[in-house]
């Protein structure tokens, strides 16, 4: 089977954006593929973070994973950081990585943009994951639209590691673009992000569902019940109905959309009730894991075993490639 590696970070709650643009399909990829999934809290220290935060939300994380279908009998679930390689094969890869092309990556430009003294992890970002990737020799990586920069420079940081030191040693892994596109927040304006305080959770209760439905963006050409609106327009019909309703309660809403048969809030009423009814499982099961946190903490440390023995290999040939004096036995 083909090895896939994808990664998420524990910078926030598993929400809705990451549940259907990864994580769904990651569930349906462990029964076809070799999966490595990891909790990359390495890459979240390159923003701004809460450090007495950070193993809580992680710990959070693996629970939200393994609640959403995440099988260990069937993949391999580990936190970045309990594998030291990543950092050490990033550093390798460091050394035949153009810095132009770490200027020229979008993600960077934009949160370079934001912060007045940008650290160095931010730009070696790219560098991290393509690591992340070559660590494993993974030959399939899923990814979102807004990845694709990313996955191409990891492909061509294997290319340059292979011409450089004359071996055909690392694959350059190819793309697994999964069906949900970036889902935008409530907000309608941006990615759901936690950051940005647009999100649904999986986790979260009923009742917060609909308080954070409430107020979201929909057609901002609508402005009272009894205009008329266009639901190719709204980003509750465009980013959750088509996601959370079936065929008949979409074309049912987006009718009574048109016709101002419907209010927003009787649309976003509807919404909220398919979304509890899809993550009450999800809900249950985790529920179940927060009080077993000895298990939780069992299957993160059997996936770092398994991977700390495949990075072992790696990185011993790798030196072994780039002529280091192999470590006395």
């Amino acid at each position: 089977m083909s090895r896939v590696f994808s990664g998420i970070q524990p910078s926030g709650e598993l929400h809705v954006g990451n549940y259907l643009g990864a994580v769904k399909n990651w569930v349906q990829m462990q029964d076809r593929h070799e999966c490595i999934f990891s909790i990359v809290d390495l890459h979240a220290i390159t923003q701004p973070y809460e450090q007495a935060a950070l193993a809580e939300r992680t710990m959070d994380m693996a629970i939200g994973l393994l609640a959403a279908g995440l099988d260990p009998a069937k993949c391999t679930l580990f936190i970045q950081s309990h594998v030291s390689q990543h950092a050490e094969l990033a550093w390798a890869l460091n050394t035949v990585t153009p810095l132009g092309e770490l200027e020229r990556m979008t993600q960077y430009k934009d949160k370079a943009a934001r912060l007045e003294s940008v650290p160095a992890g931010l730009l070696n970002y790219p560098v991290l994951m393509a690591a992340d990737i070559l660590l494993y020799r993974a030959d399939r990586v899923p990814v979102g639209d807004d990845q694709v920069q990313h996955l191409e420079l990891a492909r061509e940081i294997a290319r340059r590691f292979n011409a450089r030191y004359g071996v055909e040693y690392f694959p350059e892994p190819q793309p697994l673009l999964t069906p949900a596109t970036r889902i935008l927040g409530l907000d309608g304006q941006a990615k759901m992000s936690k950051s940005l305080g647009n999100t649904i959770g999986v986790l979260d209760s009923p009742e917060v569902i609909w308080d954070k439905l409430k107020p979201a963006m929909t057609d901002p050409a609508r402005k009272t019940r009894k205009d008329p609106g266009n639901p190719d327009l709204c980003n509750i019909y465009l980013s959750y109905h088509r996601y959370f309703s079936d065929a008949s309660t979409q074309e049912h809403v987006a009718r009574q959309c048109r016709s101002a048969g419907w209010g927003c809030l009787d649309c976003k009423r509807v919404l909220a009730d398919n979304i509890i009814a899809a993550l009450a499982p999800v809900r249950e099961r985790a529920a179940e894991l927060k009080a077993k946190p000895a298990w939780v903490r069992e299957v993160l440390a059997a996936g770092a075993a398994h991977c700390r023995s495949l990075a072992a290999r790696t990185m011993a040939e790798v030196g072994r490639i780039m002529g280091f004096l192999p470590p006395a036995l």
